[in-house]
């Protein structure tokens, strides 16, 4: 039996929530560009929930934006899938089965762009939701007339101006346009790009000021590990388990956060935000993307060498190990918690990062770290400089386990072999793809230098860094200390030293 609306009737709820029958006949309130496994294991979760206790009661027309695949499996199944949540909340394992019916139908924007913009005289539409990568947040000279743009901010640039006509001008046409793109300020960006767009395409000066002031871009920040169609052997025992046949079946861990910055109108508007307190609206919401870039991401980037070189594969795996998982649980609350570049509450930290270590420990997701080291520097740049320089000014002392972790995205790069212009670092024996915009600087630098010259080399990179690292006192010579010794005595054993040299806390 295949997922669909016709064979719902036939599927047991025990082992999986079934949306009744109402909910098929709720508005389309919601215009999502994008059909991705982010915007399935999030907003569209939370549009569900509410669905399903009665709060926000409106479904979502999800845009197909790119030229990769079809609509047909989304058309076959009535755009419903099952979410299959999995994961670890305060020690214990979370598992639920949800078919998820928050999407009513899926169009596809290069073949039936005047269907799209026939959703912007539906009188019932209040949000647009967008998740078109981090490269679809960008300016394009766009022609608007064209069917369709080519840009995602061209085509939420037409629709608008068709909504805007649709309505005659009128100011309560407007909507609340959310984009979950992983870019900071994404809400505020995506605006200044579409009002450019219109500037350039010669638009009238009503529509302008109808843009600016009718329609509402807020800036979220989305975070829930969402790994869509699993591989075929669970797939298939968990098809077996639920009794059907499902071509969107998406997994996705527990933890969900959705943040979004809005005043009074925009929380009226976003009613299926009360569904859950996972989703968040505040005026500004830095405290969630400073707690999860630096606790979360910045704990991912300082891990990531020290876990690969140690030969652990995966976040869950090293977080069981006993000597990395002590070294990750040593660096949140002794470096980086401390360093936050923002004022948090030392209750609020401390939850945060007992719900990272679930996240990290969940037996249900293989998170690799081999996908975390791509582009490296650019994050440990963006993710643990600000922490550093805290660190200094808060503790002024040097911060080892940074250090630790310095050296160990170091000795990632190294590159023993070249081939054209890709290059391949060795561990255990086992060759990896070094994908870093630095490779190149680094595979002389290792070619040429010794370790001290080769440290302090690395480090003044102003050019990269924008700052001289090694003017931090002391930092240059604890990186090179702890570089040696992971040379000299592997990954592990560094690991060791440093335990009985700093008499960590075993804060695991």
């Amino acid at each position: 039996m295949n997922l669909s609306g016709y064979t719902l009737k036939n599927i047991p709820p025990g082992k999986v929530i079934v949306p009744d029958q109402e909910i098929f006949d709720l508005p389309e309130k919601v215009l999502q560009f994008g059909t991705g496994m982010l915007l399935r294991g999030l907003p569209d979760y939370f549009i569900d929930k509410a669905n399903r206790i009665g709060i926000f009661n409106g479904r979502v027309v999800a845009v197909k934006t790119t030229s990769v695949g079809d609509t047909a499996v989304f058309n076959k199944q009535d755009s419903l899938y099952t979410l299959c949540v999995r994961g670890i909340k305060d020690g214990q394992k979370v598992e639920e089965n949800i078919i998820n019916s928050a999407i009513s139908r899926v169009l596809d924007a290069q073949q039936e762009w005047e269907r799209v913009l026939e959703c912007a005289h539906n009188q019932n539409l209040q949000v647009v939701i967008s998740n078109t990568t981090e490269t679809g947040i960008r300016l394009v000279n766009d022609d608007i007339s064209r069917h369709p743009p080519q840009s995602f901010p061209g085509k939420l640039l037409a629709f608008l101006f068709e909504r805007f006509k649709a309505f005659n001008r009128s100011e309560y046409s407007g909507l609340v346009i959310v984009p979950t793109e992983l870019i900071p300020d994404n809400g505020s960006k995506l605006e200044s790009i579409v009002l450019e767009l219109a500037h350039l395409n010669g638009m009238e000066d009503a529509f302008i000021d109808w843009l600016e002031r009718c329609n509402h871009f807020c800036n979220s920040l989305v975070d829930r590990i969402v790994t869509g169609i699993p591989v075929e052997p669970l797939k298939n025992a968990t098809e077996d388990e639920l009794g059907y046949k499902d071509q969107l079946i998406t997994f996705c861990e527990a933890y969900r956060l959705w943040a979004i910055e809005g005043d009074q109108h925009t929380k009226k508007v976003l009613s299926f935000a009360e569904a859950d307190d996972s989703m968040i609206i505040q005026p500004d919401i830095d405290l969630y993307r400073e707690l999860k870039l630096r606790l979360l991401n910045g704990t991912h980037t300082l891990c990531c060498g020290i876990a690969m070189l140690a030969g652990a594969d995966t976040v869950k795996e090293a977080m069981d190990d006993e000597v990395i998982g002590k070294y990750a649980a040593s660096l949140m609350q002794q470096e980086i918690a401390p360093s936050i570049p923002y004022k948090t509450d030392p209750a609020v930290r401390q939850l945060f990062i007992e719900k990272v270590r679930d996240r990290f420990q969940n037996p249900y997701i293989n998170h690799y770290w081999q996908d975390i080291a791509n582009k490296y520097s650019n994050k440990m740049k963006i993710r643990c400089l600000p922490l550093l320089r805290n660190y200094y000014d808060t503790k002024k002392t040097t911060p080892q386990l940074f250090a630790t972790g310095f050296a160990a995205y170091l000795y990632y790069l190294k590159a023993v072999r070249r081939d054209g212009n890709k290059y391949f670092g060795e561990s255990g024996g086992k060759s990896y793809l070094i994908e870093d915009e630095l490779a190149a600087k680094y595979y002389t630098m290792w070619q040429n230098l010794p370790v001290p010259a080769l440290v302090e080399e690395a480090l003044a990179n102003v050019a990269f860094w924008e700052e001289d690292l090694s003017d931090f006192p002391g930092f240059a010579q604890a990186v090179g200390d702890q570089l040696n010794s992971i040379m000299r005595n592997g990954m592990r054993a560094a690991l060791k030293n440093i335990y009985s040299e700093k008499n960590l806390a075993d804060t695991l």
